[in-house]
This record gives structure tokens, C-alpha cells and sequence, in this order.
């Protein structure tokens, strides 16, 4: 039998009193690209750092073939003066993470002191780091910048990884991860801040490599392009547990509704079979009190019926998710949005473009083309310098969903506090809108604690309860998990009004009629059909 390249043994983690993963077991067969699914807040990271190291279960083993590789879900800070060096290493082995800080260390030391045994142990660190095989990373560094970059390791090497795009970060450790001597690697949301063309990179540098993977995402065509097998962490009442679907993610919807059906089966035909057994106790106990001769049976029945109840019932279905969108919108005038001779400052050339009521407009173009821009100035930010002339239609009312959750008035504030101060919701109304986007667990949880999942649901709540007639969406799914996206979907066909969104989900972009595209050097054209690659 082959050894399998991940292998998880009755894996748990609990958080206080919450058991958070519970008794999760699954294989990643070698050489298997495999994605990993479930419901936002379900526990797929806390999962991934269990099998990463970084977490110790309450119980379980993990056992990894051939080393380990792994991206977290954050791999870069805005807050301190890391650099691309610095980013490299922190997916490099242990031995060339220890020998680099060796170096650091013993240098410093070194200039500060000039002592004689300084030096010495500086020299011996550069002659670990040969030894560790730092040299060869050099070289694998380099291949790696170059690609993602554009520029030598060495030119790059201690540029501040602030100064990178999110996307920039990701391609290059990704790249750093599949050219590294681990043969197993677990991928935490690597799409994250992709644009298409960046997301087709990944796409297609998973499908060339030989090794093992294992990555999180909630991008429906990736899960599609590249997986072969789909691991999915399932909400459970005691917890949330996993199974693996051997086949493509288009085929997953399915098999999961026939497993749910059979446990639900099963679980029927126990009960009945307990129902019964409870009443033929009953049953024989009142025989019983009539008949000596039926007292050994009604006992030999008492001993069936507690030996049935101690092995216990099958396990319940998973717990489905019952995300509710719901957007309410109006009629507008003819015309919901008008540009004449509009141009971004420093950033597209002018253009002409109308908006009519009921329009469905994906706003598309590579990262760094202005997309946002336009949106956020539509959406009332007086910051975002332009030309020309912009103009809304009669009865447009503007609703805007901000990429990066960015919300400075909800800071230190609740979901609670924010809902009676946005819609002077009290208490039960708060809590019954909330249950229908599956957040009302985190009544009392401020804004800025949630999870990207759960802010996401949250702005789309804010959306339905202002009604607005216009909806601006800058990367609605990103952080969505896949029946919230699917959710989405559903209450924007329902929807009465007009939508803008920008977007690099092409699946979501399926649902769009419109397509306005921010292409190379500052062109910006309507076309017929989702355009990515200019």
C-alpha cells in the first residue's frame, strides 16, 4: 500500500469549551493536488496549523512523507520592516532559517564588539550556511524573484515586503514553496489578492509540479482546474469533522448531497428501530405485571434495549448552511450612471460609458488598473481624483461593499451597537437578521474581531437593510466560503436594481451581462464578454 502524503488520525482542537475540530481523519494520497473546502469559521485553518505544527491537537496524530512546505493565510506584515529576504526564509527549512539568523546575530555582534571569538563565529555561521545549503536557496531565491519580480534576489533582497502587492507576496512564496525540497505543501487561501492572469499562474504552476498540495480556497474555478480531490470540513453538532470526495469539485455538490442523504438514512432507521424496541419494553413490562411467564422476556428486552442505546446512534448529518441573502432595491431612472469624456488621474484614458437600470456590469482588468478607484469614487470618496464628468440617474441610491472591510465609523462597535445605530434595530430584530446571514453567534463580537468571512456577510446584510437601488460590490466572494458565494448569486437575480462589481472570480462573473474592462495602458472598453488578460 502506498504511504499517503498527509495522513490525519482522529484529529481535535478545542477553544475553551467549543470543540472546534473533532476526531477529523483523512489522506492526501502523493503526488495528489487536493482542495480543501468548508464554511467560513469552520475550522479549516486551525485544521491546516494542526497539520503544519503550529497548533497542538487535544488528541490525534498527524504524519507527513517526504517534508513539509507551508503558506500561511498571512504571510506578510504592513507593520514592521520585514523584507523579501525575510519573506523567503520564513518558507525555507528550519536548518537554513537557523543558519540565516545565525549570520544576522553573529554580524551584529561582530560590529559591535570586533572581538576576535566575534569573528570567529561569524565565519563559522557563514560556513553553516553553505553547509545547510543556503547557497542553493540563493539560487532558488533568485529564480524566484526573477519570475514573480521582475528583478535579481540580490537587487531585491532587502526591499521592504510592505512595499509588495499582496499578490507579489503570494506568487513569490508560492514559487519559493514548489522550487524548495519539501514534497508536500499545504496552501492557505493562495489566491488570495490575485488578479486572473496571476490566478492562471497558479493554476497552471500547480498543475506542472510533482508534489503533493493541499490548499484552502473558495475560488470555484481553481477548485475545479486543478483538484483532483476535494477534502471538505463539514459543521457537525459536536463539532466539525472532515471527508475526503475522490473526484473533481463540480462533481462534489452531488456526492455531498448523497452522503448527507445516507446519513440521514441511517440515522431515520436507528430511530425507528429505537422506537420500536421502547415499545415492546413498555409493552412486556405491562405483560409482565399479569403474566410471571413474560417477566424474563420483558428483562432479556430491558438488557437488548440498554445494550442498543450504549452503542448510541449514527452520526447526525452535517449541519447545513442556510445562508439567507436577501436584497431589496427599487426602480430607478432609464439612465442609472453616465460618464462623459471620464478619466482616472494617472491611471485611464478617457472614456464614455452609460448605465441602465437593471444592468449587470463586471468591472474586469489586471490588479493596479484603476478598479477599485472607480468604484470607491462612485461610491461618494471624494479622495479619488478624476476628469470629465460622472452623473447618477433619478432615484439612485448608492450601496457600497469595500474590498477590504474597511468601515472606520463601525470601530469599537458591535454588530448590536451598529445595527441600532444604522437601522435602529433593537435586540430581537438584530439578532433574527443576523441568524439569516448565520452570524448571530457574534451579536456582541465587534466589527473589526470578525473573521474576513464574517464581515463579508455582515456588509451584504447592511446592503439588504438600506434597500439601495445601485450596489457597488468590490470583490464580494473573496472571502465568502462557497454557499455564502452561491447565496449571493442567487439574491443578485432576484435583485431590483443595478450592480456593479468588480471582481477576478470568474465563476461569479457568470452571472453578469456587461462587462467593462480596464485594460493595458490606461484603455478602458466595454467588450461582450469577461476579457482578464489585458
Amino acid at each position: 500500500m502506498t504511504t499517503p502524503a498527509i495522513k490525519v488520525t482522529d484529529l481535535s482542537k478545542k477553544y475553551g469549551d467549543v470543540l472546534a475540530v473533532n476526531s477529523a481523519t483523512f489522506e492526501v494520497p502523493l503526488g495528489t493536488i487536493c482542495g480543501f473546502v468548508g464554511p467560513n469559521g469552520s475550522g479549516k485553518t486551525t485544521l491546516l496549523r494542526m497539520i503544519a505544527g503550529d497548533l497542538e491537537p487535544e488528541e490525534g496524530s498527524v504524519a507527513i512523507t517526504g517534508g513539509l512546505g507551508v503558506m500561511r493565510q498571512f504571510i506578510g506584515s504592513v507593520r514592521d520592516d520585514s523584507t523579501v529576504r525575510d519573506l523567503l526564509l520564513s518558507v525555507a527549512p528550519k536548518r537554513i532559517r537557523d543558519a540565516a539568523l545565525a549570520i544576522k546575530t553573529s554580524e551584529v555582534r561582530m560590529y559591535e564588539t570586533a572581538a576576535e571569538k566575534d569573528q570567529m563565529a561569524y565565519a563559522e555561521a557563514i560556513v553553516e550556511w553553505g553547509d545547510a545549503g543556503g547557497y542553493d536557496f540563493e539560487v532558488i531565491w533568485d529564480t524566484c524573484c526573477t519570475e514573480t519580480l521582475g528583478k535579481s534576489f540580490e537587487s531585491v533582497a532587502e526591499r521592504k515586503v510592505n512595499t509588495l502587492s499582496g499578490g507579489e507576496q503570494k506568487k513569490l512564496v508560492v514559487r519559493a514553496l514548489l522550487e524548495g525540497p519539501e514534497e508536500t505543501l499545504l496552501l492557505d487561501e493562495p489566491d488570495n489578492y490575485l488578479d486572473v492572469p496571476s490566478k492562471r499562474w497558479l493554476e497552471q504552476v500547480i498543475k506542472e509540479t510533482k508534489k503533493t498540495v493541499l490548499f484552502v480556497s473558495h475560488d470555484r474555478e481553481l477548485l475545479e482546474e486543478v483538484s483532483t480531490k476535494i477534502v471538505a470540513l463539514e459543521q457537525g453538532h459536536n463539532g466539525n469533522t472532515a471527508w475526503v470526495h475522490g473526484g473533481k469539485f463540480s462533481t462534489w455538490h452531488e456526492a455531498r448531497r448523497a452522503r448527507n442523504e445516507r446519513f440521514a438514512e441511517v440515522l431515520q432507521r436507528w430511530e425507528q428501530e429505537h422506537t420500536r424496541l421502547k415499545e415492546l419494553v413498555l409493552t412486556l413490562r405491562n405483560q409482565a405485571k399479569s403474566s410471571p411467564d413474560m417477566a424474563s422476556k420483558y428483562r432479556a428486552m430491558q438488557t437488548r434495549l440498554r445494550k442498543f442505546e450504549e452503542i448510541g446512534p449514527p452520526p447526525a448529518p452535517p449541519i447545513e448552511q442556510n445562508v439567507r441573502v436577501g436584497l431589496r432595491g427599487g426602480r430607478t431612472g432609464v439612465r442609472a450612471l453616465t460618464f462623459e469624456n471620464f478619466a482616472l488621474d494617472g491611471l485611464t484614458e478617457p472614456f464614455n460609458f452609460e448605465v441602465f437600470y437593471g444592468d449587470r456590469v463586471a468591472v474586469l482588468g489586471k490588479n493596479g488598473s484603476g478598479k477599485s478607484h472607480f468604484l470607491r469614487l462612485v461610491g461618494g470618496d471624494q479622495s479619488v481624483k478624476y476628469s470629465g464628468n460622472f452623473k447618477y440617474g433619478a432615484r439612485v441610491e448608492v450601496g457600497y461593499f469595500a474590498q477590504t472591510h474597511a468601515h472606520p465609523e463601525f470601530e469599537g462597535k458591535t454588530l448590536l451597537e451598529i445595527l441600532w445605530e444604522e437601522h435602529s434595530l433593537q435586540l430581537g430584530a438584530a439578532k433574527s437578521v443576523l441568524g439569516k446571514y448565520e452570524i448571530d453567534q457574534a451579536a456582541n463580537q465587534k466589527f473589526s474581531q470578525l473573521s474576513g468571512g464574517q464581515q463579508a456577510r455582515f456588509q451584504v446584510l447592511l446592503l439588504e437593510l438600506a434597500g439601495d437601488t445601485l450596489l457597488l460590490l468590490d470583490e464580494p466572494t473573496d472571502n465568502l466560503d462557497l454557499a455564502s458565494a452561491e447565496s449571493l448569486e442567487n439574491a443578485l437575480n432576484q435583485y431590483e436594481g443595478t450592480v456593479l462589481t468588480v471582481t477576478h472570480d470568474r465563476w461569479f462573473c457568470r452571472g453578469f451581462t456587461r462587462f467593462l474592462i480596464f485594460g493595458a495602458n490606461g484603455r478602458v472598453y466595454e467588450a461582450n464578454e469577461p476579457v482578464f488578460d489585458h
